[in-house]
């Protein structure tokens, strides 16, 4: 068995084609068909279901699948370690980032980095925290930004900030008299939240964790869309503080403080157990650092760089 091997396998479960796997490695049609046959004969198994068109993976295929994608990224870590001992960064980075925290971050953050660490060919997804912790399970991305704890002993977790959570509320409501507001202050019955999926919808309800959730309850896609409804439609939201910069004069007018408790989120970098690109972690960091305001930042990211 060897990673070349893998990489066929890989280029194969992609593009469900021989050829096309081929062209993607780089290698002729041929070539590939016997590498993978002699896998697959070392193994004493199928992984790839033949008769089907596309080709699809079979039940142990996709176990092998799995295994052969850490094991390349593994191998990846490796070279990595040897890069990262002659101080240099290059290769590909690629990082996930939740919904509730890319239009905050991304623009400015993606013009820094590119610009600081030209050699690393950075490549940037939007993601739900499921699907985070699921590929970065299997090696698919190498770090994450999102809100933690995730309580995942596989996963370690970098404190990136604290992010404060304020209330946009329509000036029809009763409560908009009110100068800051708490848990008890805020019926939820004219709540609107984010759909299933968003890590922050959850953050709202544990806010309000000693109140009954109602099933009238209103859900949308995005805090932008939230805003709006809120706007258009009457009754209040929980929004993030780096929102408030994206309000107009008039909408600033609509916040207020959340207090009894402070509503609040921790925003992390998180990577595998197994990670090793310390370099690569420490420029991601440094980047976040220029954009979020100080008084935001982990206490210990504002003094000293980030060790494995």
């Amino acid at each position: 068995m060897t990673l070349q091997q893998l990489e066929y396998v890989l280029s194969l479960e992609k593009t469900r084609h021989f050829v096309r796997a081929a062209e993607l490695c780089g290698v002729t049609q041929p070539t590939l068909s016997a590498m993978i046959q002699k896998l697959e004969d070392e193994l004493d198994c199928k992984i790839f279901d033949r008769s089907r068109q596309p080709i699809e993976t079979t039940e142990i295929g996709k176990q092998i699948i799995d295994q052969a994608q850490v094991i390349l990224y593994q191998a990846n870590q490796l070279k990595e370690s040897v890069r990262s001992e002659k101080s240099t960064l290059t290769g590909t980075l690629h990082l996930a980032i939740i919904p509730t925290i890319a239009p905050y971050l991304l623009p400015q953050f993606i013009a820094s980095f590119k610009s600081l660490y030209p050699e690393i060919a950075l490549k940037v997804s939007e993601m739900h925290t499921s699907t985070i912790i699921e590929k970065l399970r299997v090696a698919e991305i190498d770090m994450a930004i999102l809100s933690t704890p995730l309580e995942d002993p596989k996963i370690l977790e970098v404190p990136l900030y604290y992010e404060r959570f304020v209330a946009y509320i329509s000036p029809s409501e009763p409560i908009y008299s009110r100068t800051e507001l708490s848990a008890n202050d805020m019926p939820l019955d004219k709540l609107w939240v984010l759909e299933e999926g968003h890590c922050l919808r959850n953050q709202v309800f544990n806010f309000c964790n000693d109140k009954p959730i109602q099933a009238s309850t209103y859900e949308a896609g995005s805090i932008d869309t939230l805003v709006k409804i809120v706007d258009l439609n009457g009754g209040y939201t929980v929004i993030p503080e780096l929102h408030v910069d994206l309000l107009n004069e008039t909408q600033k007018l609509n916040l207020r403080e959340v207090v009894k408790p402070e509503a609040t989120r921790e925003i992390s970098l998180v990577i595998r157990h197994d990670f090793v690109r310390e370099a690569a972690l420490n420029a991601v960091a440094e980047c976040i650092k220029q954009i979020i305001p100080s008084h935001m930042l982990d206490a210990r990211l504002k003094k000293f760089a980030i060790k494995l």
